[in-house]
């Protein structure tokens, strides 16, 4: 059955083709996306699971003419992925068919969508998985193990991680358009409610994620946690501050507090890092 994921950034729209999805048997989830933005931040968070995840997605289901991004803009990054999901595009556009296509398309709907060609849409993304599962699991010939040869243990799926464009670089919403920014430049993140603020060397942007979010996600990158309202890159801190029974930190031209609960793992972070 399909984990599903539709993009429209009409809401009515949107609403009307999950209905058609969940009542879709085949169908084991549909979830909704408004803009480019939630929608890669759901993929991302889909292939860091890995495919057997609570969070997995098989197809994608995108409407093409949307505000920053377009749907073949966001099809073009996810054909960069290790393992992408599959993609239905679901327009009012009949032009961009060829494109479409080009990108692997399972297939190309028309709007407004008729319950038996999405319908449709859905056996050839079910037939299409199941051939890619098949794919996945049987051996390529150089893997067949032959008899008295050592076998080398054999990676699970799961460790495979993603390093592509989606993975290194984190999408933001400025004035109407999506853009995106290296998480390498990212000098310290900000909380501000369920929203958090990067900050680069450039300026600052606000995300809607949680900064525990990105403190989980980025922990292998050399973000730590200094304060409940900071998240810093252990690299971009130039300078440790003790005053008065107080730390803090610099960065940049930032002073940022530390809380006693993280002044010591900060100072041991640093001091490895200063010797190792």
């Amino acid at each position: 059955m399909l984990r599903v994921l539709a993009v429209d950034d009409e809401k009515p729209l949107l609403e009307e083709l999950l209905y058609l999805l969940r009542s879709d048997p085949r169908v084991r989830s549909a979830e909704g996306a408004s803009d480019a933005t939630e929608a890669l931040r759901r993929v991302t968070r889909a292939l860091e699971s890995g495919p057997g995840g609570a969070d997995g997605i098989d197809v994608v289901f995108l409407d093409i003419n949307m505000a920053g991004l377009t749907g073949l803009d966001i099809a073009r990054l996810l054909a960069g992925f290790a393992r992408p999901p599959l993609i239905v595009f679901v327009t009012a556009h009949e032009g961009f068919a060829v494109q479409a296509f080009d990108l692997k398309a399972v297939d190309y709907v028309l709007k407004p969508v008729r319950p038996e060609r999405l319908a449709e849409a859905v056996r050839r993304a079910c037939e299409q998985l199941g051939r890619s599962e098949e794919a996945a699991a049987a051996p390529a010939a150089s893997e067949v193990p032959v008899a008295g040869a050592a076998v080398a243990p054999r990676r699970p799926v799961t460790e495979v991680t993603v390093a592509d464009r989606a993975s290194d670089q984190i999408a933001v919403e400025l004035g109407g358009v999506t853009r995106f920014v290296a998480i390498a430049d990212i000098s310290y993140v900000e909380a501000q409610g369920d929203y958090a603020r990067l900050h680069t060397d450039e300026g600052s942007h606000l995300v809607r994620i949680p900064v525990s979010t990105l403190e989980e996600r980025w922990a292998a990158r050399g973000f730590v946690r200094i304060h409940r309202r900071h998240l810093v890159a252990l690299a971009r801190i130039d300078e440790l501050r003790l005053e008065a029974g107080t730390t803090s930190v610099r960065v940049g031209a930032a002073e940022l507090q530390v809380s006693r609960r993280h002044a010591r793992e900060l100072r041991d972070l640093l001091m490895r890092q200063a010797t190792g």
